[in-house]
């Protein structure tokens, strides 16, 4: 830390983890800029990162632990001390433990790349509970993580993997990176502008990457694994495949070649909206212009089509031969001797006795997210963790620690979220802020910001880790998550070390990084490692499956009794599968992507993120708006046949950017500035009228984009 200079680390304000220049007088942050060096995003920042030193000095973010006085829900907190509050933590959890075991014990967290990730599962395995929920793995990154990891050994589709500085072709596929990722969204748009690379887009909606592609596939919502299929038959008919690679590296291609031919393009044209010709058309661009690069995100795993959608993207890349070479999708780079997160997630070392996991709930709805053979670090889905709340099957949960996350607001069913979380007997929140899910816990903690830690950064990176640096020292009582889990084992007599060894965060840092010969203020000095570039890895060891060749044909699918090759199955509720729900639920709604402003339900308190999007919005096509008879900064009440009865309200926003029949409501929405507890967390958070109860049968994903809705003015 420095009183007055510039510090070199990297913002957490989201996922990207890019590089930045932090500036400082007298001791307080004063300007966050990005930093030139850092192959992330090379010198370029996001509003969120610029302004984060907002949420680092806000009035209203949490300074001491708070304790809840009198029942939940009335908003009463005493302040305690830390000494006081980890001691009374661990005598209930051992309380609970020896009354209920320990799998009575869960914890919860959200999107990364908070420490939360690997501080919580270490915590909870010390622990001997095999329950490590996340709020949103089942709709984010662990679909296509699980497809792609079965088909060729790795993901190398989402942020990790695509080379768009050497890619002629670049394919993105339901993604908005301006917004959720803008220093990746970058990249693409110089590809486009400096060396006319093709740029196809497949999003219902015309965002400003699909306003400038050279062709914009205006796909039905949740029929991606329909459009897949088609532009892989036609690849396959039209002989626009890579021969060479499908012979010698890939496995199941002759039963792929006679599956996809129930693909006509004139039966997908029906399914997906998406005109013949541009189907063709954006096949024989992508499989015939090399490099081609394929990239898509959370859009196409909020379906039941999820995993087996993510499977045909994964088949396209392999059959074009655009694995690992120079401008394609790259298999990552490890460097050697460094503890990566995914370890500390539950894998190697850490990874549970087989005795503790199969007590896993979900172990054997779901096995290759949550049992023995996870091809993730395994862990809970979500929503089917609040039905074990409820329910109590197979066994009751008792005590939940949450911390990065918001169950509240980001888990459908929003009533019922918060119905199940008053049941417990020991509720504890690690956050920045009083939020909605904070508001039902027994204590609060406060946690260090991005801008507060010593840490290792590798969640995002493909060939590179790189070091977050204090800039500042823990303001108030805030502590590092890490800290927090470390310090509360110590407490615990009956806790195993064995997976919490380490004193301290100093101890844990250098940990990570010793087995590369050197200390962590060496590390921090280098400020990044990279490995030096290598493409066409699998020539040495082949690939990471069954087989050692890309699976066309899955066999780890097989062997678990899911189809082999990539289905398609309609949304449980759309025009096509449930015709008479029209009649009520006229439009189909989309919801989840982002604004560049926010991430999921993070800075709304922040004043100059919310002056630019104030409130929740709803798109709605002028054809549509006249027909609802509203118009711009309206409000409307959406409803869906999900959950009967319930609604949920937003402002309206004309656009025609969206087709007609297409409703696009914003995710994640509370109001901190509303009264104690709820926050305004049931007046325009979507998840209140969806329900979660249709789920993906791989890894569980809901319908988030494709449900039928109705919508009227308020």
């Amino acid at each position: 830390m420095i009183k007055n200079g510039t510090v070199r680390t990297v913002c957490q304000g989201c996922h990207c983890e890019c590089g930045v220049l932090v500036n400082v007088r007298d001791g307080r942050i004063t300007k966050i800029e990005g930093d030139p060096k850092h192959p992330m995003n090379r010198g370029f920042t996001c509003i969120k990162g610029n302004v984060y030193h907002e949420i680092v000095y806000h009035p209203d973010r949490l300074k001491y632990p708070l304790k809840r006085l009198g029942i939940k829900r009335r908003g009463k907190w005493q302040r305690i001390t830390w000494e006081q509050a980890l001691n009374e933590i661990a005598q209930k959890l051992t309380e609970i433990k020896e009354k209920f075991g320990s799998e009575a014990i869960a914890t919860i967290h959200g999107t990364g790349p908070r420490p939360t990730k690997h501080s919580l599962p270490l915590l909870l395995h010390s622990l001997n509970s095999p329950n490590r929920v996340d709020v949103d793995f089942h709709i984010c990154y662990v679909p296509s993580f699980v497809a792609e990891t079965c088909t060729y050994g790795t993901s190398i589709t989402q942020e990790i993997g695509p080379d768009y500085p050497n890619a002629n072709c670049v394919l993105v596929w339901g993604a908005n990176p301006l917004a959720s990722h803008p220093a990746k969204g970058k990249e693409i748009v110089e590809a486009k502008n400096k060396r006319n690379a093709k740029l196809i887009v497949v999003d219902p909606r015309r965002t400003p990457l699909a306003a400038m592609a050279d062709l914009w596939l205006q796909v039905r919502p949740g029929t991606d694994g329909a459009l897949a299929i088609g532009m892989l038959n036609v690849i396959i008919e039209e002989d626009l495949y890579d021969k060479e690679f499908v012979d010698k590296w890939c496995y199941g291609f002759d039963k792929l070649k006679e599956y996809v031919k129930k693909f006509s393009l004139d039966k997908v044209e029906e399914i997906t909206w998406v005109p013949a010709q541009d189907i063709r058309k954006a096949a024989v661009i992508y499989a015939t212009t090399k490099p081609a690069v394929l990239h898509h995100r959370v859009a196409i795993e909020h379906n039941v089509n999820s995993v087996q959608t993510v499977r045909a993207l994964a088949i396209m890349i392999a059959t074009t031969g655009n694995i690992d070479v120079k401008g394609g999708n790259l298999l990552p780079t490890h460097i050697h001797g460094f503890k990566y997160s995914w370890l500390l997630q539950g894998l190697g070392e850490f990874r549970l006795p087989p005795e503790v996991e199969k007590k896993r709930i979900g172990y054997n709805d779901y096995p290759l997210i949550s049992g023995r053979e996870s091809v993730v670090p395994p862990f809970v889905h979500g929503p089917l963790f609040i039905d074990t709340l409820l329910t109590e099957k197979p066994y009751p949960i008792k005590a939940l620690i949450c911390a990065g996350g918001n169950p509240v607001i980001t888990l459908p069913n929003t009533k019922k979220v918060w119905e199940a979380l008053k049941r417990l007997e020991l509720f504890v929140v690690i956050d920045f802020f009083m939020t909605p899910t904070a508001e039902l816990a027994d204590y609060v903690l406060p946690a260090t910001t991005w801008l507060e830690r010593d840490e290792c950064c590798d969640m995002l990176y493909t060939s590179y880790i790189a070091v977050r640096q204090k800039v500042i020292e823990p303001l108030y009582e805030c502590w590092d998550d890490v800290k927090i889990a470390i310090e509360l084992v110590k407490r615990i007599p009956w806790a195993n070390r064995k997976y919490l060894p380490w004193n301290s965060v100093e101890e844990f840092n250098e940990w990570r990084v010793a087995e590369m010969g050197m200390t962590f203020e060496q590390f921090k000095e280098k400020g990044i490692i990279m490995a030096p570039p290598k493409y066409k890895k699998y020539e040495e060891k082949g690939f990471n499956t069954p087989t050692g060749k890309v699976e066309l044909y899955s066999t780890i699918f097989e062997k678990y009794g899911y189809s082999p090759l990539p289905t398609y199955t309609e949304p449980p509720e759309s025009p096509i599968s449930t015709p008479e729900l029209t009649k009520e639920y006229p439009y189909i709604l989309i919801t989840g992507s982002r604004h560049v402003e926010y991430f999921h339900t993070e800075g709304r308190q922040v004043p100059t993120l919310r002056k630019r999007v104030p409130d929740p919005e709803v798109e709605i096509h002028p054809e549509t708006a006249k027909k609802l008879n509203v118009k711009d900064g309206d409000w409307v009440w959406i409803e869906t046949p999900q959950i009967k009865g319930e609604k949920s309200k937003f402002k309206v926003k004309i656009t025609g950017n969206i087709h007609p029949k297409i409703v696009h409501a914003r995710h994640g929405w509370w109001f901190p500035e509303k009264p104690t507890p709820e926050h305004g967390c049931f007046d325009s958070n979507v998840n209140v009228v969806l329900s979660g109860e249709h789920r993906e049968p791989i890894c569980g994903s809901v319908p988030l984009r494709g449900t039928l809705c109705k919508v009227y003015k308020v």
